[in-house]
This record gives C-alpha cells, sequence and structure tokens, in this order.
C-alpha cells in the first residue's frame, strides 16, 4: 500500500504540472483570439471572461489524456533515473504491478474526462451559442467603442463616438450617417452632436439621444441640402429579436445524439467516448516507454512516445472523418483505433513479462 500511494502521488504531482503549463498555453492563446473579437466590436469586452470559461472545459478535455501521459513518463522516467524504479523491482515490484497502480489513476481520470465530453463540454458550447445569439440581438449601441466607426444592427446608419465619459451611457462628440434607400432616391442625413447618451426604454428598446448639435440632409447626386441646428435629437434603433444559430453537434447533449438520424452524430458520440478510453490504453503504452536507462535521463523516451501518442489521436481524427464520409462502417466506426493501440500496449507490457519472454526466445529458436 505504500508504494500504492507513492506511484499514485509522483505520478498525480507530474501530471498536475504537465495539466496547468498546458492549459495555461492554450488559455492564453484563446483569450487573445477572445480578445481580438472584443477589440473588433463582435462582443461585448465585459463578456470576454465569460467566453473564456466557457471554454475551459472544452481545452480541459482535450489536455487531460496529453498530461497523463506525459505524467507517467516523466515522473516514472525520474524514478528510473534515481533508481528508484530498480530498487522496487528488486523487492518485488514488478511493470505490470505498476501497470495496475497506473490503470486505477487512469480510469479515476478517465471518469473525470467522461464527465467534461459527455455533457459539460457540450453544455458550454450550448450557453456560448446562446450568448452570441444575444450579443448579435443587440442593437449595439451600449457596446460603442471610442474612435471607431460602427453600423447599427439595421444597417441603416454608421456611429462614430469620439470619447465615452466617466458614466457608460455618456457619449461626447457623436458623428451619425443615415441614408435611406426610395425607389428612385437616396436620401441622407448626417448628424453631429456635443453630446448624447443611450437610453433604454420600458419595452427593452434603445434609442440615442442626442443634444447641442446640427444636422445635414439633403439627396445623393444633388448639391442642394439643409441644415438644422437642434438642443435634443432621437434616433430609435429597433431590438432585433435574437435568430436562432444552427448548431454544431459538438454543442447537442449526449442523449439528443442517439435521436439524430445522420452518420455524424454517431460519429460526434464516439468521439465524446474516446477521450476517456484513451487513458487506459495511454497507460499501456506509458509504463513500459518511460523504463529508461540512467544514463540516458528522464526524458530519454520522451519523443518516441510523443510520437506514438500523436498518432494515436490522428489516426482517431481521420477515423472520425472516414465515419462521417461513409467510408469506415458505422459498426467499425472508431473502434478499430483502440484496437490497434490496445494491441501495441499489450505488446509493450507482454514483452517483459516472463510469458513474453518466453514467447520471444521460442521465437528466436523456430527462426534459426
Amino acid at each position: 500500500m505504500l508504494i500504492f500511494r507513492y506511484l499514485l502521488k509522483e505520478t498525480l504531482k507530474s501530471q498536475i504540472a504537465v495539466f496547468l503549463v498546458l492549459m495555461a498555453i492554450f488559455v492564453i492563446q484563446k483569450f487573445v483570439r477572445v480578445l481580438a473579437a472584443a477589440t473588433d466590436g463582435d462582443i461585448p469586452a465585459g463578456l470576454v471572461l465569460g467566453f473564456l470559461a466557457l471554454n475551459m472545459p472544452v481545452l480541459a478535455s482535450l489536455i487531460l489524456p496529453l498530461s497523463l501521459f506525459l505524467g507517467i513518463m516523466l515522473a516514472h522516467g525520474r524514478l528510473y533515473v534515481d533508481h528508484e524504479m530498480a530498487v522496487m523491482h528488486a523487492c518485488g515490484v514488478s511493470e505490470w504491478y505498476v501497470t495496475r497502480v497506473m490503470l486505477v489513476l487512469a480510469t479515476i481520470i478517465a471518469l473525470f474526462s467522461a464527465l467534461l465530453t459527455l455533457w459539460l463540454a457540450p453544455l458550454s458550447m450550448e450557453v456560448e451559442y446562446q450568448l452570441e445569439e444575444e450579443v448579435s440581438a443587440e442593437s449595439g449601441l451600449t457596446s460603442l467603442i471610442p474612435g471607431r466607426f460602427q453600423q447599427t444592427t439595421n444597417e441603416k446608419a454608421v456611429i462614430f463616438v469620439h470619447d465615452i465619459g466617466s458614466g457608460d451611457n455618456q457619449l461626447e462628440q457623436v458623428f451619425l450617417a443615415q441614408q435611406e434607400q426610395g425607389d428612385e432616391r437616396q436620401d441622407f442625413r448626417i448628424i453631429y452632436a456635443q453630446n448624447g447618451s443611450v437610453q433604454q426604454e420600458a419595452d427593452g428598446a434603445e434609442k440615442l439621444v442626442l443634444t447641442q448639435g446640427f444636422q445635414f440632409e439633403g439627396r445623393k447626386g444633388e448639391a442642394s441640402f439643409r441644415q438644422v441646428t437642434f438642443d435634443q435629437y432621437q434616433v430609435q434603433i429597433a431590438e432585433r429579436q435574437a435568430e436562432h444559430q444552427s448548431r454544431k453537434l459538438a454543442a447537442y447533449p449526449t442523449p439528443q445524439l442517439f435521436e439524430e438520424p445522420g452518420i455524424e452524430a454517431l460519429a460526434e458520440w464516439q468521439w465524446r467516448l474516446a477521450i476517456p478510453l484513451s487513458m487506459p490504453l495511454l497507460v499501456l503504452i506509458a509504463v513500459p516507454l518511460s523504463a529508461v536507462d540512467p544514463r540516458q535521463g528522464r526524458f530519454g523516451r520522451i519523443f518516441p512516445g510523443l510520437l506514438l501518442y500523436l498518432g494515436y489521436f490522428m489516426l482517431l481524427m481521420a477515423g472520425r472523418k472516414a465515419l462521417e464520409s461513409g467510408g469506415v462502417p458505422a459498426a467499425v466506426g472508431l473502434w478499430w483505433v483502440h484496437g490497434v493501440m490496445l494491441l501495441i500496449g499489450t505488446f509493450l507490457i507482454v514483452r517483459g513479462r516472463p510469458f513474453g519472454v518466453r514467447l520471444r526466445a521460442r521465437f528466436r529458436g523456430a527462426g534459426k
């Protein structure tokens, strides 16, 4: 039991460290993309952290298998370099015992990963779709960016605000251009005001109230225009109803995937299940590959291990595309990829066992 806890503790420490480093890298990359969208005015600045948090379950579900794989190889590689694993083997702790301990850890992490892929990740994507619909339904006046031309949602006006005061809806030096198209004419209206504000009516609609300004009215192609000075001017911008976006299958709840008739729903369901299933298979590969010579160092077999890991997930992605296109029967699905990795992992584990040693000796004898 002492060795059991020690192996779990050392591996878990390495895995958490790898997981946090990888999460930090991917979260920063996602934060840059979300921040760029906020800078462009596609989403309000106040929702940047909300959109970032909604991507956490998806990122975590993709990073968990890699963190487990690297955590085992790094932790066990250190044990081999420090001769701790050699002492354990001398005391009767076999590689198969170490593998069973890691399978216990992989099972726990696989259950947590299944919670992410089967429930939390689709739920977060659905909430993200709903937020995008709400943002697209807003008039855009409450998310004005100083120093930038912005088009209203009805596409009939362009607004430019020089600055926004201490209050969230206090605007300074507002420029507004409107164009109305008829059957044979195009009327335009240009407005400039020293101050303005955004007001929300009882029904939820918003209007732009401008004060101390002037207005130019005219018709395209004609030199004549009219100038009007005003103390207060109101522009009504109708609220646009939220349009229901078409969802990707990744946002569907898992029970709903069984009700979808297409092969794409089956591929999505098997992909969600593939990530938790990969955990025990990765253990079968990582444990024997982590057995390094002390002179090689703890990173001696990281590169071939990463090649196997990347090959595994590239096969999963290729198998998913083949399943969606009909190139692979639905009964085969992605199971053949797991089968290939199970064979590789079993070979790596068995070759160091007495049965594997006898089998290799028999094949060598038969070859002679």
